[in-house]
């Protein structure tokens, strides 16, 4: 086994453990910072998989500005006392056992039908996740829409400029 494929499993196991951590937990900033280490294992998993520019748009989209969002909604929320927002409900116990058991039957039955040998990529693939790779795509065939995407983001910000300033007479 190869070092790549050992880092991709510790950081899929992570992952993993980072969503329990996420879904399980009562405390919801808990949960925030449980999300975090699973948005950078999800880059840690991209890295390995040699998607560089993927893994640090994950980083800087998902653990920075989502992870803001959520932490300012949960500070504006405001939960306080989560008991009295507590309820009893069986059903929904139930229902996790049932679906989770689906998925552990169907994720078993995958590993026993699937083959022990790891997939080779082509070779060609290696260097689609890389940022040359995407820069070479988006300014040899993207060109005309890159930039008219740019002039259009050029024209938004003007007009937001243009609205938000106040008239002085």
């Amino acid at each position: 086994m190869s070092l790549n494929y050992i880092l991709f499993c510790i950081a899929a196991v992570l992952a993993v453990a980072g969503g329990i951590v996420t879904i399980t937990s009562k405390s919801p900033v808990r949960s925030a910072m449980a999300l975090v280490v699973q948005f950078f294992m999800f880059a840690a998993i991209y890295l390995t998989l040699n998607a560089q520019f993927v893994a640090i748009v994950q980083v800087l989209v998902y653990a920075g500005a989502i992870m803001v969002l959520v932490v300012f909604v949960i500070m504006l929320l405001n939960l306080g006392d989560e008991e009295k927002h507590k309820e009893k409900s069986y059903l929904k116990m139930i229902v996790a056992f049932l679906l989770g058991g689906i998925l552990l039957v169907t994720l078993i039955s995958f590993l026993i039908s699937r083959s022990p040998q790891i997939t080779i990529l082509p070779g060609t693939s290696i260097n689609q996740g890389t940022v040359e790779a995407i820069g070479k795509e988006l300014y040899s065939g993207y060109l005309l829409p890159f930039e008219a995407i740019g002039l259009l983001l050029l024209v938004a910000i003007v007009g937001a400029v243009i609205l938000a300033k106040r008239k002085i007479d």
